[in-house]
């Protein structure tokens, strides 16, 4: 890291807890790869205190922005000037910019690195049928991202029914063209299986779909980055489909992070990642 001075931009990731995060030493390392003079520390911040630490960020001139995580995606979006259209549908913001007028601009980005993942390891979602497993915050962003990518149909099974209607709802005023279902996973047509769900991060948890029903055809994809092959992949695996593992998002995040936060080295310019129509 280069030495830090009175013209280094600073960046905090705000959770709760914080001891566990990477994504601040994953910034710092893309931030010297290139060339900005920037450096991102990890604040702990318990949901009580989030409305002042956004204050006092608020009012650094030499804050370039911050990026959020669990518990504060969704309390976020209140306390920012302006967020993304995506962020408005998802509800949460995983990512600010501090303007220089002082504005602070939110982005969801979870679910369109989860897409530049899968089109990164060659997997082209656009007209094909997904079956998402979940509907919950991670779900949620991916959901509209795979909408946006323009899939063909997106059948949602969750453990909870109300939450899987609200999101279908809103899928459906967003994007009237989209076929939204929702369905039991084990019987729901498809190309693509995404688990939206936390189940897998733990050893023992169940599958959050049967096995049995997974066809070779099918490409099998998970949002869990650790363990690199859930239970569900390697289930996946044994039966023939293709996998897509959950790290893909993470890189393609921190890509997509850098840019909406101005990241950039001498002579670079942003390359557009987050402005397909959803960017503020």
């Amino acid at each position: 890291m280069t030495d830090i001075s009175g013209h280094t931009r600073v960046y905090a990731l705000l959770a709760d807890p914080v001891h566990h995060v990477l994504t601040p030493q994953k910034l710092n390392a893309l931030m010297q790869e290139r060339g900005h003079d920037g450096v991102m520390v990890p604040v702990h911040v318990a949901p009580a205190d989030l409305d002042t630490v956004v204050a006092g960020l608020k009012g650094m001139k030499s804050l370039g922005g911050f990026v959020v995580t669990v518990p504060h995606k969704t309390a976020i979006v209140a306390l920012c000037d302006e967020v993304s259209r995506q962020a408005q549908l998802v509800g949460a913001v995983n990512c600010v910019r501090r303007a220089a007028d002082g504005r602070l601009i939110g982005e969801i980005l979870d679910g369109l690195g989860f897409v530049a993942g899968l089109r990164r390891e060659g997997f082209e979602p656009s007209g094909r049928r997904v079956l998402l497993l979940g509907a919950g915050g991670a779900a949620n962003a991916v959901a509209f991202a795979l909408a946006e990518a323009g899939v063909a149909s997106l059948a949602i099974a969750n453990r909870t029914r109300a939450k899987s209607q609200d999101l279908a709802r809103r899928l459906a005023q967003a994007f009237p063209e989209l076929r939204v279902e929702l369905d039991n996973p084990d019987s729901a047509e498809c190309d693509i299986v995404v688990n939206g769900t936390s189940l897998g991060l733990a050893a023992g948890d169940a599958l959050p779909v049967d096995a049995s029903r997974l066809s070779p055809d099918y490409i099998v994809a998970d949002v869990i980055m650790q363990p690199r092959l859930t239970a569900l992949l390697a289930a996946a695996q044994a039966r023939g489909c293709r996998i897509h593992y959950g790290l893909p998002m993470l890189e393609c995040q921190l890509e997509l992070m850098a840019d909406f936060m101005g990241m950039m080295g001498p002579g670079m310019t942003a390359s557009g990642s987050t402005s397909s129509g959803l960017s503020p």
